[in-house]
């Protein structure tokens, strides 16, 4: 099974520093549904990972946290995308828990749901807290410059960044390179 894991806010769509809080507020990235559908055409089942830490700041609830997401699939589905599965670290970033980016359990959780070995599964985000997971559950780095990934436009990623840390101008760079590569594969 082919599986790629995707951060959310910031990678699929636009980020905000007072969180996206509602389906108004959840808009997508130019091209990023697109990619997400040219993944899934290419066999590939796209997952989200995502921290989700205005659950337990207490700035929206689950519903509209769902809501959210059925508006992401209902637009994927209009250029024939999908996401099969969300992940979401719903705790405060003081709470401590093992699922909060950078630790590695929201990616643990999908290798377990998928019985995958997680070393053949490319991560894409836009922060080193997702690449730093992603390493620290052995998968993949991927970095796009969207979201806060934009403040490295042009720039040297500092030693923060682990050193296999791909970089990608967007989400639907990142899918060139993923298909082209497989192609390269064959």
């Amino acid at each position: 099974m082919k599986i790629v894991i995707l951060d959310r806010d910031g990678t699929i769509n636009e980020d905000s520093s007072e969180f996206v809080k509602s389906a108004e507020e959840w808009t997508p990235l130019p091209g990023a549904l697109e990619a997400i559908a040219r993944l899934n055409h290419a066999g590939w089942h796209v997952v989200v990972a995502s921290n989700q830490s205005g659950l337990g700041r207490g700035l929206f609830d689950v519903s509209s946290l769902n809501a959210m997401h059925t508006k992401m699939q209902k637009m994927l589905a209009t250029v024939g995308g999908r996401v099969d599965a969300i992940f979401y670290c719903p705790h405060s970033p003081d709470e401590g828990c093992r699922c909060r980016k950078p630790e590695p359990g929201l990616y643990e959780q999908i290798g377990e749901r998928y019985g995958i070995d997680l070393r053949t599964v490319p991560v894409v985000g836009d922060s080193a807290r997702d690449v730093l997971a992603a390493v620290a559950a052995g998968c993949a780095p991927h970095l796009v410059l969207t979201g806060k990934g934009a403040a490295y436009r042009g720039r040297n990623l500092p030693d923060t960044f682990p050193k296999e840390t791909r970089v990608h101008n967007d989400l639907a760079a990142f899918a060139d390179y993923l298909i082209a590569q497989e192609s390269s594969e064959v």
